[in-house]
């Protein structure tokens, strides 16, 4: 709960769904940036757009909290080590409807939709998005801007490098090893382990 201004950066489907979660973590003053924000304001969005990526930069070093919701993962890593330098207020954002263990550990600036499930002894990289449904089993220890995609799955231990794209509905075997900047695709089941700078799809992955 906080009784402060949230200024959350990108204006997107996904940046409606941060201000949901926000707001269900008790946030009441959420506010927009966007580049385009021309494009966003007015209508029928449910918050005020007050700037562009700019503005935001300039703005967070006073604001009460800060949120970079931008799906991209390599886009996303360039504003929160911005902001992470700065020392700015990075949030992580937890939905009430989500399980997230008291063991598990999340980097700042995580979020965790509804229905998704940490479990315990996970350590979540700075930035990481576990979609609605998805769940992390124990032990899992994923790198810095990981995108867990809805309804997908990783057994327990599972290691990933850094900004690892996790498909809709995927699967991944327990133990597995992912380097870093591999794409996991859309209903894909990962039994193998994988290095860097790779694209893997199919049942099983390849």
């Amino acid at each position: 709960m906080s009784d402060g201004v949230l200024l959350v950066l990108g204006a997107s489907g996904h940046g409606k769904v941060v201000a949901d979660v926000a707001e269900s973590c008790g946030w009441t003053d959420i506010r927009f940036y966007d580049d385009l924000v021309s494009e966003f304001s007015g209508g029928d969005y449910p918050w005020p757009i007050v700037g562009d990526a700019e503005a935001f930069l300039r703005d967070s070093a006073n604001a009460s909290g800060v949120f970079v919701a931008i799906g991209a993962s390599a886009i996303r890593r360039k504003f929160v080590e911005s902001l992470l330098h700065c020392e700015a207020a990075v949030e992580t954002l937890i939905h009430p409807a989500a399980v997230v263990s008291r063991y598990a550990v999340l980097g700042k600036g995580a979020l965790v939709m509804p229905g998704a499930v940490v479990n315990a002894g996970c350590v979540l990289g700075a930035a990481a998005i576990i979609n609605t449904g998805a769940s992390v089993d124990h032990d899992c220890r994923l790198g810095d801007f990981v995108h867990v995609c809805p309804g997908a799955h990783l057994a327990a231990d599972v290691r990933s490098g850094d900004e690892v794209w996790f498909g809709i509905g995927c699967v991944v075997r327990q133990g597995i090893q992912i380097g870093s900047r591999v794409v996991v695709g859309a209903g894909a089941a990962l039994v193998a382990n994988v290095g860097d700078d790779c694209v893997v799809k199919g049942v099983p992955a390849r």
